[in-house]
């Protein structure tokens, strides 16, 4: 009999093996499909036909496996002789970056949107060599381990039941760079753009997020984001939110009384605390003590009713770690749904990641500000047909997966299928190589030998 079970197992697993090859092959046609309808919606971006040829191809750079991802690699893996025509497009050419943005986004949300989605607003930085790239300075950013030279970008992410991807960036510029006009003129930053805080542009990609068309009743964002103006903005939207403060944020309780949030959440009796399933991560559900205290609303727009204010308390089971939110609705929900809101806030983490890995959105060695857009703008394209593609995969095989004893198809392990399939294999003859290797050499030559001629004259003339 075991030797009978042993056949069966070996029968059924051959059988799943089969059939998941071939929803494999057959997804090849549908995803080619997938990526043809979103170049299709944003042809009108193009006024001509080489700039919309010029992003199919770039796109497909983008998503091919290179060793580095900037305009000379994708150049030559996608057959082109220079990196011209990719700087070309980087810099002069005529096509809009911000609708080629706004379309992608639009695209996205009505596949992945369930009319119930969450905007979700951070930070993310890429480290830097020099001052020479728009916004670069010391600054803080935690992706790259605190106070270093980085340039920072505000992001925007939109989560439904059915996925989530990065809808929209904006560059953070310091006020040290905002002020220095020769850094302004070097790096081609515009004269109507001046500083603002990164709450400030948060609040920018909310409300153009809700102009375009993307419907998302709720905001969520950790503790930079917290601040009254925002708050008072996002209520202004007609959205609600659920926005991390720190400890010594002031809350006045419904008695009137004020007090820190951590002073709020001592004086919370155990009867209060709820423990609650807040997602299920690889080794398992995690589950955290939950409270939710009235509080008194400070940021009520003129022209708007008090709503429902909230104070969000979270506690680690174990550590005892304490986490705090401001919560609005306009009208009362239960607590299940601000844990809902207020913890998928991980996933602008998890774009930012992946959007790194993948489609190299931190790899641009560009410095000036149409540059940096546009470079971005292609990234977010690329980046969004990924996450559309895996999440509309995700949902359909579901069962299938099970079935086969297969976890849901990840973006990496996606982009890992494309390779080779929707997207072509990089240019790699021998004839090709050499004359990159050729040109690559002859440019670094020239340009070391016009950096000493350069440090000559300048120690001549000191």
């Amino acid at each position: 009999m075991t030797g009978g079970c042993r056949v069966h197992d070996r029968f059924v697993e051959q059988n799943n093996e089969a059939a998941a090859a071939a929803v494999t092959v057959a997804d090849d046609d549908t995803r080619a499909a997938l990526l043809a309808d979103l170049l299709g919606q944003v042809a009108g971006c193009f006024p001509r036909r080489e700039t919309r040829q010029t992003c199919a191809g770039m796109l497909n750079g983008l998503l091919m496996e290179l060793e580095d991802q900037n305009c000379w690699t994708i150049a030559e893996a996608i057959g082109d002789r220079r990196p011209y025509r990719l700087h070309h497009f980087l810099s002069r050419a005529s096509w809009d970056e911000e609708l080629l943005v706004d379309t992608a986004a639009v695209w996205a949300a009505a596949r992945l949107g369930d009319g119930d989605g969450i905007l979700i607003i951070d930070e993310t930085g890429d480290g830097k060599s020099s001052t020479d790239a728009a916004g670069a300075a010391r600054q803080y950013s935690g992706s790259v381990g605190g106070v270093a030279l980085c340039q920072v970008m505000v992001t925007l992410t939109y989560t439904a039941s059915r996925g989530h991807t990065l809808l929209g960036r904006a560059l953070y510029l310091p006020d040290s760079r905002a002020s220095d006009e020769e850094h302004r003129e070097l790096t081609g930053i515009p004269d109507e753009v001046m500083f603002a805080t990164k709450p400030e542009l948060a609040g920018t990609l909310v409300g153009h997020a809700l102009e375009i068309g993307i419907e998302a009743p709720m905001v969520t964002g950790d503790e930079v984001y917290g601040g009254r103006d925002l708050r008072r903005l996002i209520r202004g939207l007609g959205l609600g939110y659920v926005l991390a403060v720190q400890s010594g944020h002031q809350v006045t309780l419904g008695s009137g009384k004020k007090m820190t949030v951590a002073s709020a959440a001592a004086l919370t009796p155990a009867r209060a605390w709820q423990r609650m399933p807040t997602g299920t991560g690889t080794k398992g559900t995690r589950d955290y003590d939950w409270a939710m205290i009235e509080v008194t609303a400070d940021d009520t727009p003129d022209d708007q009713d008090e709503g429902h204010s909230a104070l969000l308390v979270r506690r680690h089971r174990y550590t005892r770690e304490v986490s705090y939110y401001r919560c609005w609705t306009p009208e009362p929900v239960p607590l299940s749904r601000l844990i809902h809101v207020a913890t998928a806030r991980w996933r602008i983490e998890e774009d930012h990641q992946q959007s790194k890995q993948t489609v190299g959105l931190d790899k641009g060695q560009v410095t000036c500000w149409s540059s940096w857009h546009r470079w971005t703008a292609m990234c977010l394209l690329a980046y969004i047909y990924l996450t559309v593609a895996a999440a509309l995969e995700q949902r359909r095989d579901t069962e299938v997966n099970d079935a086969a004893e297969l976890i849901a198809v990840t973006v990496p392990e996606l982009l890992r299928l494309l390779r080779g399939t929707v997207i072509p294999p990089p240019r790699r003859d021998r004839e090709h190589v050499l004359e990159w290797s050729h040109w690559r050499r002859q440019h670094q030559y020239r340009a070391r030998k016009a950096h000493q001629r350069w440090n000559a004259y300048a120690d001549s003339v000191a």
